[in-house]
């Protein structure tokens, strides 16, 4: 019998994204700091659009409306995109108040 937790990657993919058009500079350890164009957003990562000159499990620092600093890994990059994980998950209020800035079309924002 297999014990832990059950709960991986591919199971946390499955939160629901909103699409956002977001510009951030993200911090870097070894680039300092790189441009990135957040295309959605969850509670628990993003995705950007773009090429990064980053790896997978490389860190960056970000800067997002209502909960300010967080730091988040690659987890994957394929074909001009790629897809990151926060360190922490964002509060569900902080959240909604960030989407709400980032997506003030109420039409594009998902049901609550």
């Amino acid at each position: 019998m297999s014990a832990g937790a059950q709960l991986t990657v591919t199971d946390m993919r499955r939160a629901t994204r909103h699409p956002v058009e977001h510009n951030v500079i993200g911090e870097h350890r070894r680039l300092g700091d790189v441009h990135m164009h957040i295309v959605n957003l969850s509670a628990h990562g993003f995705m950007v659009a773009g090429d990064l000159e980053i790896s997978r499990g490389e860190r960056v620092t970000i800067r997002l409306p209502e909960v300010g600093r967080i730091e988040a890994h690659m987890i994957w990059a394929n074909e001009g995109r790629a897809g990151f994980q926060f360190e922490r998950i964002i509060r569900l209020d902080d959240f909604m108040r960030m989407i709400d800035k980032l997506q003030p079309n109420p039409r594009l924002r998902k049901t609550r």
